[in-house]
């Protein structure tokens, strides 16, 4: 009997807990003890009823951490095309002699692709082999122009362990022309003068095409979505500037624009916030739910964006940054998010897909949190409330 009724006990709070309205289960999620001494900001939007369904603070400005690349994203996909190309390329200048000698300089224009590794720098060695050099009277030039000198975003901590930003990168580091050197070296290739000068435009001699490596905006931005990666966030961040400005030399600010166009456009022209780097990283970046979630919205109502960004998104339990989570939950493998931390900040933000088979947006961010951990296991609470 004590049996029964024990059984029946729960089965009532199930059906209680079943029944209750989404509305609810977020407000009591909302009186976690978590949030007695942090914020939070929190939007669901049902985007098949284009519906709101929830939002707590969402008009507020927080700093976003990495869902900004979700912004990133978005106004690339937007701007740029799926089909846009991250390029390096090698030249020569000058002349060969009989003696396989170039009387000139070997020229890399970078095209600031986080993806251009080694193996790419093998085939450029290979290249200037096949081109019947040996020997290299001149030196390297290196072009990068597609961005301004700075070596760092606006707003990074000095202590930040970051890669430094430039457009002329081999396996994410500034070392391609040293890297260029050891390869043809090994390949019995020899520069006179293996100093590497800067310039911001092609010479006045012609130049003679030696190799190119090429990777697509899908190539970069799924390991920047999947990954969190840092470096791949701005490289799409400063091809975003170098289209805006159209000049050398492109600037974080020119890439702000691009993106503050794209949120005015959704409705919040003449709001105040501000985009300061292309992966969250920056101290300056202010951004509200609500944005981000309009921004989601947009990307929902245009499979060119949608598609793509949403095989991008890290999967609950499954890949990415969300490998490890969510996985005894209603959110498993029904969640594709972004996750972003940093000190004070935890955000996740994406979609989910709900029991009634709706598509839903989310963004969360938690802030003034100094316990990270806790936040995430908050979140994944709210992601498996949105699922069940």
């Amino acid at each position: 009997m004590k049996r029964f009724s024990l059984l029946y006990t729960l089965c009532l709070c199930l059906t209680y807990a079943m029944g209750q309205p989404l509305s609810s289960r977020l407000d009591q999620l909302l009186a976690d003890t978590l949030l007695a001494d942090s914020e939070v900001g929190l939007m669901v939007y049902d985007l098949d009823d284009d519906t709101l369904l929830y939002s707590y603070q969402a008009e507020k400005l927080y700093r976003p951490a990495s869902v900004m690349k979700i912004a990133t994203a978005i106004a690339a996909l937007e701007t740029l095309g799926q089909n846009h190309r991250f390029a390096t390329t090698l030249y020569y200048t000058g002349i060969t002699t009989p003696d396989s000698t170039l009387q000139g300089n070997l020229y890399a224009v970078g095209g600031f692709d986080p993806l251009f590794k080694l193996t790419d720098m093998e085939i450029f060695a290979s290249a200037v082999e096949q081109a019947g050099i040996r020997h290299i009277d001149g030196s390297i030039v290196a072009n990068i122009s597609l961005k301004d000198t700075l070596r760092w975003g606006s707003g990074w901590c000095w202590d930040d362990d970051m890669p430094p930003l430039t457009p002329l990168l081999c396996e994410q580091t500034d070392s391609f022309t040293q890297m260029l050197c050891q390869t043809m070296a090994r390949k019995g290739i020899r520069i006179s003068d293996s100093t590497t000068r800067y310039s911001a435009t092609p010479p006045d001699t012609v130049m003679t095409l030696l190799a190119q490596s090429t990777h697509t905006l899908i190539e970069v931005m799924d390991r920047m979505m999947k990954k969190s990666d840092n470096l791949h966030a701005e490289a799409l961040f400063y091809h975003l500037a170098a289209h805006q400005s159209g000049q050398p030399y492109a600037s974080s600010e020119e890439g702000g624009k691009v993106v503050k166009r794209l949120i005015g456009q959704l409705g919040f022209k003449g709001k105040g916030f501000r985009i300061a780097d292309g992966s969250g990283v920056s101290l300056y970046n202010y951004l509200s739910p609500a944005m981000l979630t309009a921004m989601l919205r947009h990307a929902y109502r245009h499979p060119r964006i949608y598609r793509p960004l949403y095989r991008s998104l890290p999967i609950a339990g499954v890949d990415g940054t969300l490998q490890h989570r969510m996985k005894k939950t209603a959110a498993y493998r029904n969640v594709r998010a972004k996750t972003g931390t940093v000190t004070g900040v935890s955000s996740l933000a994406g979609y989910a897909h709900a029991p009634n088979g709706h598509t839903l947006a989310f963004v969360v961010i938690n802030q003034n949190i100094l316990r990270a951990r806790a936040a995430r296991q908050w979140q994944d609470r709210l992601c498996h409330e949105l699922c069940r």
